[in-house]
């Protein structure tokens, strides 16, 4: 019986992912390649391995065995890959990140362009995903590292099988069009329209938020996710809105009047890591960088 670690890895990503096309694309194959070497290592095992009648890829009793070896293995190899680059003392190989558009722009790129000159060796590999389906794949071990964002009155997050570190907050500014009357208080703002994330999102909860400690409820006539985006109605006069500072860097203030209301708080900004790949050199080097890019207190 030849058990290759290699098949036995494919088999570990259909039992993650649930069908052969998401172990593929876990894997950066293609399905059939997926399937060739499924079919090559039920042959070395001499018994089917999964069950492909349905829709989903469900493992046979055998399957689950092999697959929780495969987990054993990969485990394995990643404490030996932290220990051999704890002895050369050098950080390096891939980080694969997975965070939403402001972190990636104002975070990650100056970031990147730290580690290239502190820590040459490490290569950092970004997909623009958050939230739930970012944490999910953490989980499921497509990436290493995710970035997420709540409001800080919230406190720590926190989740199962999950290591979380604090990177910064980010302070919330209240911004509105140039041509607007001078803002001294919200109650200047009470009858005015806004351009407000979904009421789900981290900047819509928090413009909510805002809004219920001083008595009144906004005026919600546009609703965007994408800062620039909303800067721009905001610049166009068509409403309010309440962003982080990393979304006002490098727009110019010529544009937007940008208040000095307090109380609207900030954002955590947390880095998410599974406990195995926590303490891998690489991913410290990566979030070394991102500290000191950070803004405001960590």
């Amino acid at each position: 019986m030849d058990l290759d670690p290699r098949r036995l890895a494919v088999l570990a990503a259909i039992a993650r992912r649930g069908t052969l096309a998401g172990a593929a694309a876990a894997l950066h194959v293609t399905p059939s390649a997926v399937s060739q070497q499924l079919a090559q290592l039920e042959h070395s095992v001499g018994r089917p391995l999964v069950d492909r009648s349905g829709r989903r890829a469900v493992l046979t009793a055998a399957g689950r065995v092999l697959a929780g070896r495969a987990e054993a293995i990969a485990r394995e190899l990643a404490e030996a890959e932290r220990e051999l680059a704890a002895m050369s003392g050098r950080a390096a190989g891939l980080v694969r990140v997975a965070a939403f558009a402001t972190v990636i722009r104002h975070l990650l790129v100056p970031a990147m362009a730290l580690l290239a000159e502190d820590f040459p060796d490490v290569v950092c590999a970004i997909t623009e995903l958050e939230g739930g389906p970012a944490l999910r794949e953490l989980r499921l071990g497509g990436i290493d590292l995710t970035i997420t964002e709540r409001d800080a009155v919230l406190g720590l997050e926190t989740h199962r099988r999950l290591t979380v570190i604090p990177l910064c907050e980010d302070q919330y500014r209240v911004v509105v069009p140039v041509g607007w009357p001078p803002v001294h208080s919200y109650a200047d703002l009470v009858d005015r329209p806004w351009v407000a994330g979904s009421p789900s999102s981290t900047t819509g909860q928090i413009l909510d938020r805002v809004c219920r400690e001083q008595g009144f409820a906004p005026r919600r006539v546009h609703e965007c996710l994408d800062y620039p985006t909303v800067l721009a109605l905001v610049a166009a006069g068509h409403g309010a809105t309440i962003v982080p500072d990393l979304a006002l860097r490098g727009v110019s203030r010529d544009e937007i009047t940008v208040t000095s209301l307090p109380g609207a708080g900030a954002r955590r900004l947390d880095a998410h890591v599974t406990a195995a790949r926590a303490q891998l050199p690489a991913v410290e080097a990566l979030l070394s960088c991102l500290r000191t890019v950070a803004p405001g207190p960590r």
